[in-house]
């Protein structure tokens, strides 16, 4: 008897995620575009979004329709978490239009996003030159990019020191972006995150200043439940057939 079952596209990208992520070894250039092609596959309905409805019950938070959350119906910036290991972490963060999440760092890791939908403004910087100022950490950035992403978009990709470690998003639109960081952000393990302000330099244009902040008191991020394929995660015993 064949059993053979097509894998969902979650279940390729958290498959190629744990091969690269999980080995000793940094990845290598060929590895990341890999896992950067298969990022550019995915689509709102693999996560389990619908990116068209609009909901107009005003009693379920988060909005809830036909077994998948209504992406156009967020009114707050909402995290939809699929994975997390020690390895890497997979998450979508809708956005109703008109918030922004402020500027943030990625300690010591590799992220590659895909906008799924919508459109959205992008800034991010990557430090010239940082240093601690009475506990804050405080330098000069050169600007990766400032720009309006519109979906379809190839995923970006940031580094430790390189691709725009430090951004910031605005949604324009409703807009739902898919995350994969690697390693995932963990206070015990150095890797917190951190906020920040940027100022322009207006003699030194393509540079600010940016300067650390505490957590912006607007930050308001809620969550909703993935609602997309469940994930076979290395380790789980799969079903087979006799």
């Amino acid at each position: 008897m064949d059993c053979a079952i097509e894998r969902s596209k979650i279940q390729v990208l958290y498959d190629a995620c744990d091969a690269v992520f999980s080995q000793k070894e940094l990845p290598t250039f060929q590895q990341i575009q890999w896992l950067k092609n298969l990022l550019d596959l995915m689509e709102a309905i693999d996560v389990g979004i619908d990116e068209f409805s609009l909901h107009q019950s005003p009693f379920s938070s988060p909005k809830i329709t036909k077994g998948l959350v209504c992406g156009q119906a967020v009114s707050e910036i909402t995290y939809i978490h699929i994975h997390e290991c020690d390895n890497f972490s997979m998450g979508v963060f809708c956005f109703p239009a008109g918030r922004t999440f402020p500027l943030h760092d990625h300690p010591n890791m590799t992220v590659l996003s895909k906008l799924l939908y919508g459109s959205v403004h992008v800034k991010a910087y990557d430090w010239v030159k940082a240093e601690n100022s009475s506990c804050r950490t405080i330098g000069l950035a050169g600007i990766v990019t400032n720009s309006i992403f519109n979906a379809p978009h190839e995923p970006s990709i940031l580094f430790p020191r390189s691709g725009g470690n430090i951004h910031s998003f605005t949604a324009l639109t409703p807009c739902a972006i898919l995350d994969v960081l690697a390693p995932p952000y963990s206070e015990e393990f150095g890797r917190p995150s951190t906020y920040f302000n940027d100022m322009p330099i207006p003699t030194l244009p393509g540079y600010v200043i940016l300067e650390e902040r505490d957590l912006p008191d607007d930050l308001v991020v809620t969550r909703a439940p993935y609602l997309g394929p469940s994930i076979v995660a290395a380790g789980d015993e799969l079903m087979t057939c006799s």
